[in-house]
């Protein structure tokens, strides 16, 4: 296994007060959200899966919280762009679905970063919509040269989509998680040295990592993570 160099950056925690810019539709169930703010100048996010708090006040007058990751993010003008899912169910989702310019918010962290390398031989994505936002900035964040094999879960056609991205991609998507499961069952990983990012449903999480074990993924090469969980709210586990 060629030594690689996997850096862990650590912030310092700060919740930062935003207003939204602007509302950008992006296919009938995702919407971005840009926000702004002066302490955004010193926001920082050097991994496509980090997390911050998104934390609002709901329709009931009651503050929530909820994570999310970055979509992108601009220094310069001081601008965050968080992707939120309105097919889902509950406060943030009916947040984003109201959310006008001028509405207010609060972001907090990210607490760190795990930068992985980008000179890998290859890479493999599987996400389901909850960690769809994910998936994709780290599919427009990664090299030209880059080789990477993408399996997503979407529930609607509708938002099957292109993703923004430069390297050679084979994008798979299916409409359940067993679909994207029986994908990874008969995937053939590529010859080489490469990494694997898993992050979705608990169950769904859990057992894609078994199934790329058993294929021979290397554990030390992968990183997985549950993004919910069914009759769970507030979800989020390393796994």
């Amino acid at each position: 296994m060629k030594e690689r160099n996997f850096s862990r950056v650590r912030y310092e925690l700060q919740q930062r007060p935003v207003v939204v810019s602007r509302v950008e539709q992006t296919s009938e169930g995702f919407i971005n959200i840009v926000f702004s703010g002066p302490l955004l100048a010193q926001f920082n996010s050097l991994s496509f899966d980090d997390h911050i708090k998104f934390i609002f006040t709901n329709a009931a007058g009651e503050t929530v919280r909820r994570d999310y990751t970055p979509r992108s993010f601009d220094t310069a003008r001081q601008e965050l762009t968080i992707a939120f899912a309105l097919h889902a169910h509950g406060d943030a989702s009916g947040w984003a679905r109201n959310a006008r310019p001028g509405d207010s918010a609060v972001i907090a962290g990210p607490k760190g970063s795990m930068v992985i390398p980008d000179d890998f031989d290859w890479y493999l994505l599987i996400a389901d919509s909850s960690s769809l936002p994910a998936l994709a900035r780290r599919l427009a964040e990664l090299p030209a040269d880059a080789t990477v094999i993408a399996l997503i879960q979407v529930e609607y056609d509708s938002d099957r989509r292109q993703l923004e991205t430069t390297a050679n991609q084979q994008i798979s998507w299916g409409q359940t998680h067993q679909e994207i499961l029986g994908q990874l069952e008969t995937l053939v990983l590529p010859a080489g040295e490469g990494f694997s990012w898993v992050a979705g449903e608990h169950a769904f999480a859990l057992q894609a990592r078994e199934m790329l074990l058993e294929k021979g993924q290397p554990q030390a090469l992968m990183k997985a993570a549950a993004y919910w969980k069914k009759g769970a709210a507030d979800f989020h586990e390393k796994i």
